[in-house]
């Protein structure tokens, strides 16, 4: 850690307080915060919540708490939900995310170099990486965990606190694996690279070095027992590994920054590169040694990731962007005049600025659109069944309304039954029991997509309007589909509609009489006990 000078106005008190509350600011408005694969996980915490209780959810659901390393925000919505309510309390813990990971790499740079640098602020936009625009809110949630536990280890080891770290950590391991696995990995391997390198500076080999960094990584190392339970299948299976590719590997390198607008994405992180090659360069900036060893070993575990670990997707893509964090976060000006300091600190902020504004107004768009199709919702009665396809862009489509998993708020507001929820790889808390209609109930089969990137088990309109099996569901939900294409038939009726979305409620054909029990909610409804 540097020598102590007196502070420039970007890393005051002051300063970072007003960081870290901004962070939270893009979130502010947003009924739900729209990010791809919320819908998806909300419905699955509703269920958690309230399957003791409910006659729909538990006719459709089950549901068996396992212990694995992918819980983190499932098992804090849990009581705030029973306080506050599932949708409030979901928006405060995803909210809380970029601020935690804001006040994490601040933290770190602090511990590192003595105070934070101008060049830290170009690496707190990463607190929305394309990962946290995904939706992957228990990884991005440990990844905050990660950038705070590195700066606490950082410090106990400046204060020479080697045994308090020891204690704290062993607890603490736990409580990021739990959050996600892929968060507990990173930090490990973070702090692998610091204390190595750091063994490195005091003179020992790397032999020597890589010894004594694994034994100080020892109290990280228990959830491993939990890690080999998860292998073993004994909570439904771990899943498969493979999908390597280097195309794939330059697009997420790219994509670090991706929301909406590709130019300006795409340009962020270039910018972000460049300021990494002037370190690399020793053009008027270098690198903290550990912290930058850190950054390289992340990147090294990217590169040799596959695009499927364990049955989680886009396990390489997720460790982009906060590798380039840490790489960023050890940058520092080496010159001693304060004036180009001051223009790099302002050229930080306002690439914060900048990235913030545009992700403020981004989320208040995609909000205007998540109300606008959550409409549909008030005439679904509660209970019901639907079958769900919303028109989902291929994965290229850099701008999309992200509306993949958005049926799924049928039930986290109605306890209705909707297509397209996933199994989580390692860990089926959420089962599905609709046997009714096997090959129209799990993801992909509610994405409506383009032939040419057309996804396995998913549908055209057509052939699923031709082999649904109406009996097995109630309404019809087509979502961010233009009016010209919706279909016209006989046994649909339209019970609410606007430009780009339609409700339809299937119709009971004559013919189809002697099945409509298929659908639990079809004899609730003869009974009367539906209610809208």
């Amino acid at each position: 850690m540097e020598e102590s000078h007196p502070r420039e106005w970007w890393s005051g008190r002051t300063a970072m307080l007003l960081l870290v509350l901004a962070a939270a600011l893009p979130l502010v408005w947003p009924t739900i915060p729209p990010l791809t694969d919320l819908p998806g996980h909300m419905a699955r915490y509703k269920v958690a919540l309230d399957i003791g209780q409910s006659p729909y959810l538990s006719r459709y659901f089950e549901f068996h708490w396992a212990l694995f390393g992918n819980l983190g925000v499932d098992l804090l919505v849990m009581p705030l939900a029973r306080a506050i309510g599932l949708e409030p309390a979901v928006k405060l813990i995803v909210m809380a995310i970029p601020p935690l990971t804001v006040a994490g790499m601040l933290w770190v740079a602090r511990e590192v170099h003595g105070r934070v640098p101008p060049t830290a602020l170009f690496a707190l936009p990463l607190a929305f990486a394309y990962p946290f625009q995904f939706g992957f809110v228990n990884f991005t949630l440990s990844v905050a965990l990660m950038f705070l536990g590195i700066g606490l280890w950082l410090r106990l080891g400046r204060l020479g606190r080697l045994r308090l770290r020891a204690a704290l950590f062993l607890p603490f391991g736990f409580v990021i694996f739990l959050a996600h696995s892929v968060g507990w990995g990173m930090l490990g391997l973070a702090i692998f690279a610091i204390e190595a390198m750091a063994a490195r500076q005091n003179g020992a080999t790397w032999l020597k070095a890589g010894w004594a960094a694994a034994l100080a990584c020892l109290p990280l190392a228990p959830p491993v027992l939990l890690m080999a339970d998860w292998w073993t299948n004994r909570t439904n299976g771990g899943g498969g590994a493979g999908n390597w590719r280097w195309d794939a590997k330059v697009y997420h390198l790219l994509s670090v920054l991706r929301n909406t607008s590709q130019i300006f994405d795409i340009l962020s992180a270039t910018a972000l590169y460049i300021l990494v090659w002037h370190g690399i360069r020793k053009m008027g900036l270098r690198f903290d040694a550990r912290l930058g060893f850190a950054g390289l070993v992340l990147f090294a575990a990217f590169l040799a990731l596959p695009g499927v670990l364990m049955g989680a997707a886009y396990a390489d893509m997720r460790l982009a962007a906060y590798a380039l964090g840490i790489t960023i976060l050890a940058l520092t000006p080496t010159t001693s005049d304060p004036k180009w300091p001051r223009i790099i600190a302002v050229a930080g902020i306002a690439f914060c600025a900048l990235r913030l504004g545009v992700q403020t107004w981004t989320y208040w768009t995609l909000d205007r659109g998540y109300q606008a199709q959550s409409a549909a919702l008030d005439h679904l009665p509660k209970g019901s069944s639907t079958f769900v396809m919303a028109n989902v862009p291929c994965m290229g489509t850099w701008n999309a309304a992200r509306l993949d998993h958005f049926g799924q708020l049928a039930v986290v507001r109605r306890e209705a039954f909707a297509n397209g929820q996933w199994p989580m790889p390692g860990g089926r808390l959420l089962g599905v029991r609709y046997p009714q209609a096997p090959a129209f109930t799990l993801d992909p089969s509610q994405m409506l997509q383009h032939e040419a990137c057309r996804q396995r088990d998913s549908h055209s309109l057509d052939y699923a309007l031709k082999n649904l099996p109406r009996p097995a569901f109630d309404y019809l939900w087509l979502i961010d589909l233009p009016r010209k294409q919706w279909p016209r038939d006989p046994g649909l009726s339209i019970v609410w509609s606007r430009d780009n979305a339609v409700l339809y409620r299937i119709r009971r054909l004559p013919m189809l009489n002697h099945s409509a029990a298929s659908s639990p909610q079809t004899a609730a409804r003869q009974a009367g006990e539906a209610t809208p």
